[in-house]
């Protein structure tokens, strides 16, 4: 019994060890407690984030307010009360759901306040004008134009402008020519030749034609000249004397060992020595004044060519006409025709036109030094041509073939007869 009772000692205190040897439960009950202070720490900040939110929302609402008052209108929509403060919530996490967060479900309208549609009730008239749009306003398309004409640069280069006079410099004339700023006329631009006094030749007040030969700069200013456009102006007139064949009076300014120079409308021109009259003592006529005629006119190169001895034959053509009887000699036979020598100028006597008969050859009518009376049909002085025939003094179609001598010596009274066909084929082509 003892032995017994001694091994069921042994076997409890074998159980109390190990019982004792257990470790304690105290680390699940630390963990339990963290779980809820983060879930405390967590409620607290969503508390705070509403809290922030509803703050927010009361100071934009104020703002709005103060925005209305400075305008001078009031709203016609209550401003957004800020939302109350949550209570605690009944669940130990915080709530996810987004319908119970202030700000979820706004839009930047709601954010902003009540849109201008609102406010427009209520609005004064100058608001109202403010929130017009640009399509609203009437566009005047004419009154647009106008004023773009009215701001559009003045003087394009080559321009002819009219302007007066309001000032000058010792380097040049100020004119108004309309722009924002005035054109300024270099010295050296105020006319041809030398100007020795500015303020006697360009009063104030002085109306003037100028050629813009500069657009303007930065400060709207443009450069002109008087001298550009006298030189245009008498390019021009030469050109048209040209084209005319006309005879001008030049004095020779000087020579070279090419010819002599003159000047004709303020213009440099040059006679060669084989144009002139007298080209073996050419320097002789410095000081005279010659009667010239033109070769070339270019404005372009600046070329202006000019012939004495062309003048004599431009002078002869000044005393013909169409339909003149003229005479004189037989100077070359070309196969084309006839050249007859009038007096220091020549005219063509065409093959078609020296007979209305079956020609054969020039030597059955004329040769070479025979006297011959013919018609002008034709006249062209700038390129010094005239134009004969002999067909028109005939009778009848090539009678001029069988008695030549009868129809030259009646060529004066032929002559009135062919006027009048030629006065006829006139009109018709009229």
């Amino acid at each position: 019994m003892a032995g017994t009772e001694r091994q069921n000692s042994r076997l409890d205190g074998g159980k109390g060890a190990a019982a004792s040897a257990q470790p304690p439960r105290k680390p699940l009950q630390v963990m339990h407690i963290s779980k809820r202070e983060e879930q405390e720490r967590l409620r607290r900040e969503a508390e705070e984030a509403r809290a922030a939110a509803d703050a927010a929302t009361a100071r934009a609402a104020q703002l709005e307010q103060a925005a209305l008052a400075a305008e001078g209108g009031q709203s016609s929509v209550a401003p957004r009360p800020p939302a109350a403060p949550r209570g605690p919530q009944t669940s130990h996490a915080p709530s996810m759901d987004p319908d119970e967060d202030d700000l979820s479900g706004m839009t930047m309208a709601d954010l902003l306040g009540p849109a201008d549609t609102g406010r427009s009730l209520n609005a004064s008239p100058a608001e109202a004008a403010a929130s017009r749009s640009v399509d609203d306003f009437d566009f005047d398309e004419d009154a647009f134009l106008a004023a773009l004409d009215a701001n559009e640069p003045v003087g394009t280069t080559g321009e002819v402008v009219t302007g007066t006079v309001i000032g000058m410099e010792s380097d040049g004339v100020y004119v108004d020519i309309g722009g924002k700023a005035p054109g300024f006329m270099p010295k050296s631009e105020c006319g041809l030749g030398v100007i020795t006094n500015l303020k006697e030749r360009f009063p104030k007040g002085l109306e003037l034609e100028v050629l813009v030969t500069r657009e303007q700069n930065a400060d709207g200013m443009v450069t002109i000249s008087c001298r550009a456009l006298a030189l245009r102006k008498s390019w021009d007139k030469v050109k048209q004397l040209a084209k005319d064949g006309k005879v001008v009076q030049v004095k020779v300014s000087g020579f070279n060992r090419g010819g002599v120079t003159c000047d004709l409308e303020g213009l440099r021109g040059f006679i060669p020595r084989s144009q002139l009259q007298e080209g073996e003592n050419h320097e002789a006529l410095v000081g005279k004044t010659l009667g010239v005629a033109f070769l070339e006119v270019n404005s372009e190169t600046r070329k202006l060519v000019l012939s004495e001895k062309r003048a004599a034959v431009a002078a002869r053509f000044s005393e013909l006409e169409v339909g003149q009887l003229v005479e004189g000699q037989v100077a070359a036979i070309k196969p084309y025709g006839l050249f007859i020598d009038l007096g220091g100028i020549s005219g063509l006597l065409h093959q078609s036109v020296i007979t209305g008969g079956s020609l054969r050859s020039f030597r059955e009518v004329f040769s070479q030094g025979d006297t011959v009376r013919a018609l002008i049909t034709e006249l062209d002085p700038g390129r010094g041509r005239i134009g004969l025939n002999t067909a028109l003094l005939e009778g009848q179609p090539g009678e001029l073939l069988a008695d030549k001598d009868t129809v030259m010596a009646e060529a004066e009274d032929r002559a009135n007869r062919a006027r009048n066909v030629l006065r006829q084929q006139e009109q018709s082509a009229g």
